[in-house]
């Protein structure tokens, strides 16, 4: 059975080909097509795989709390304005630099998740974050 940290390895890869992927495919491409088009992708394959799964039957979809479709949908607006961004930056500068910058949403999520939903901080995730944070400005200064 595959784990939590499992499932967020397989994450940390296939986000990792996106932006090798996202930036060869933005060339020549307006950012805003390319997310359009990555999104239209998205969109489909996850449809296609709640259908499979069956978490996408009439039943469940009517089932779901008003403040479920709330944050959901101000979620996935969160994830398009995101995505819009990201593919924006993908377009106009390297993705070695790009990449780590955008990842710095590690440590505002760590930090959100403080202030927000009163996770509490512990030291390995203070320092953790300041290291994405390092990290990420010497790439950026680079």
């Amino acid at each position: 059975m595959m784990t939590w940290f499992t499932w967020a390895l397989l994450s940390a890869f296939f986000a990792a080909m996106t932006a090798i992927l996202a930036k060869v495919g933005v060339a020549g491409v307006g950012s805003n097509l390319a997310t359009a088009i990555r999104t239209s992708v998205v969109v489909v394959f996850t449809w296609l795989l709640a259908y499979i799964t069956g978490e996408a039957s009439g039943v469940q979809l009517r089932s779901l709390a008003g403040r479920s479709w709330l944050f959901l949908f101000l979620s996935g607006l969160a994830t398009g304005l995101s995505w819009l961004c990201y593919f924006h930056a993908l377009k106009i500068g390297p993705v070695s630099r790009v990449a780590p910058i955008d990842k710095l949403s590690v440590a505002l999520v760590i930090l959100f998740s403080v202030v927000f939903l009163g996770e509490r901080l512990t030291g390995h995730k203070a320092l953790g974050g300041l290291l994405i944070v390092a990290g990420a400005v010497v790439i950026a200064l680079e």
